[in-house]
């Protein structure tokens, strides 16, 4: 027999989640080795979301795909101090692909701003890219900097910027190449490299009812309609990570625009605080001998080989 009446039947009125959702997928492991940084970096993923988007009522959802206790305790820490308001903790990694077929399906406002936990915003990223998904038509995503992707997955953009009225489209070497090298040296490419894709390649401009967007979108962060997003669920990925361009060629292929905002408002911080410092304009300290020598293209080569080897060693035992 049940002992009284629930007390939600007096409730009145509920909350109603904002129009968009901020989502964050988040994954530190362990604290230490590439991680070692992670702790500081999610921080200043989280604050820049908080101090840059004032401007737009949003609600924060951070997916934790399996984290240590310590990154655990402290989300749990953020969303008790009403800092995020959707926090889901899943036991095991599942992939991006699992995680988006969460994040994407469950988060409640209907337009979707993805981030991975290693990205740094700047002031307009939001309203920026909101700007240009409710101007452009047919929008799939929409990425908060512009940066050179591979042009087969923005070929449906093209085609229709060149045959639809109304539509300016201006190409060429649009980007200082100061903001293209900031991007590519946080994916960890060599100058000499970078150097060479600038000039091998172009941005392509499109100005369309006066609103401003450059051609091409990524997975690692985006702004998109829920609905469109459903299209493309459920993900059938078998790899942790590498499989996740599908998201951009899928949408190509069904015709949707994937652009960019033509001011850098998001950065790539990778695994590392140190391109809070640089975006900030702060001076960073000159690299030490040992530094310099450990940045030598083949020295990192071998570095990096080793640390993966161990990596890969490492969870191969842990998941016997």
């Amino acid at each position: 027999m049940r002992l009284g009446q629930n007390p939600a039947k007096f409730v009145k009125d509920v909350a109603k989640p904002a129009r968009v959702t901020v989502a964050v997928l988040n994954y530190i492991p362990f604290i230490s080795g590439f991680y070692a940084e992670m702790p500081e970096v999610l921080k200043a993923c989280l604050n820049s979301i908080r101090n840059s988007t004032t401007d737009i009522d949003y609600d924060l959802m951070v997916f934790d795909n399996g984290s240590c206790d310590e990154i655990k305790a402290y989300l749990l820490n953020e969303q008790k101090s009403g800092k995020i308001q959707y926090l889901i903790f899943s036991e095991k990694n599942l992939g991006k692909g699992g995680a988006w077929n969460i994040i994407l399906k469950g988060a409640p406002g209907e337009i979707i701003a993805y981030t991975d936990n290693d990205c740094l915003f700047s002031p307009g990223w939001l309203s920026g890219s909101l700007k240009i998904l409710e101007t452009y038509p047919h929008v799939g995503m929409v990425t908060a900097r512009p940066f050179r992707t591979n042009p087969d997955y923005y070929s449906s953009t093209l085609e229709w910027a060149n045959n639809q009225a109304g539509v300016h489209h201006k190409n060429g070497q649009l980007v200082p190449y100061e903001i293209f090298r900031e991007f590519d040296l946080s994916l960890g490419q060599p100058e000499e490299e970078i150097r060479a894709h600038y000039d091998s390649s172009e941005d392509h401009l499109l100005t369309y009812h006066e609103v401003q967007a450059m051609v091409g979108a990524s997975h690692w962060q985006f702004t998109a309609y829920r609905s469109v997003l459903s299209e493309f669920l459920p993900f059938q990925m078998d790899r942790p990570m590498g499989q996740v361009k599908q998201l951009d060629m899928r949408m190509n292929e069904k015709g949707y625009l994937r652009l960019m905002t033509a001011q850098p408002f998001a950065m790539n911080m990778s695994n590392t605080t140190e391109n809070v410092a640089s975006t900030a304009a702060q001076a960073i300290p000159e690299k030490t001998v040992e530094h310099r020598f450990i940045d030598l293209p083949p020295v990192k080569k071998i570095l990096l080989g080793v640390y993966n080897k161990i990596f890969h060693w490492y969870y191969d035992q842990r998941s016997k």
